[in-house]
């Protein structure tokens, strides 16, 4: 690889549509927030955005599109807001009328040359958003998803998502992918795509106890990677994750 050049912050949050859930028990006693709108919501998202304005590509999962639960808040344009992103995108993978929007969202510095959204197979509900910054060759394709539960549904999930991302010299791929480091879905996906993943032993679920690795960013093995880490703000029941990439020397991903 090359004299390295620009370097781009990276950042993956569930942010389990703005509930700050701190305890198991809290599931059950608190499930009426996931149902109806209240005001702690709006205070966590403004916390939620005073952190991720430090980065320069985030991908969301388990936002709100703007329906009841949420106040009618499009919570990646609120974000997107607050943080002075210039560039957002949401993707709904479940639409339940008024009462929930269930999404994926982007919040850019840098404007998208394309974005895609699609479908991932299995049980409705689950999609990617395939994120390209730049041109050609050189340029940045960034996958934000959000897996099935099911180990089998993954498995479809991720090879599918391998086949659009296989023609890209430089990709990464973030989100909750609902499994650990050392997973079968994991080995199949890097065996299949040239990718790291640093920091591995690092939980970020629950986010009070942090035991469990299901959210990740990986980037392939052409991009230099510094400052991985999981970041210590439980404003959701998953811990957010960070990263920074420096691009090859020449590499523009301006649109």
């Amino acid at each position: 690889m090359g004299e390295s050049g620009h370097r781009v912050k990276l950042l993956s949050y569930n942010i389990q549509a703005g509930v700050d859930t701190r305890h198991y028990r809290q599931y059950l006693t608190q499930s009426w927030k996931q149902l109806l709108p209240h005001r702690e919501r709006l205070l966590n998202l403004n916390r939620i955005a005073a952190m991720v304005g430090r980065y320069d590509i985030v991908g969301l999962q388990e936002v709100d599109s703007g329906s009841l639960r949420s106040g009618f808040v499009d919570q990646t344009e609120y974000l997107a807001r607050q943080a002075g992103f210039p560039h957002w995108h949401k993707q709904i993978n479940r639409r339940l009328g008024k009462l929930a929007q269930h999404s994926n969202g982007l919040l850019s510095r840098i404007r998208p040359a394309e974005v895609r959204e699609y479908r991932l197979p299995g049980l409705p509900g689950r999609g990617a958003m395939y994120c390209r910054f730049g041109s050609g060759r050189e340029s940045l394709v960034v996958a934000i998803v959000h897996l099935a539960l099911g180990r089998r549904g993954r498995l479809r999930q991720l090879d599918f998502l391998s086949e659009q991302v296989s023609g890209s010299a430089h990709v990464v791929i973030m989100g909750d992918l609902n499994c650990g480091c050392e997973s079968r879905e994991i080995a199949m996906l890097r065996d299949r795509v040239d990718l790291q993943e640093p920091a591995c032993d690092q939980g970020t679920f629950p986010s009070w106890r942090p035991v469990r690795r299901l959210d990740h960013i990986l980037v392939s093995g052409a991009l230099r990677v510094e400052n991985a880490r999981v970041l210590d703000y439980p404003f959701s029941d998953h811990l957010p994750i960070g990263l920074d990439i420096l691009l090859p020397g020449g590499m523009d991903i301006a649109a």
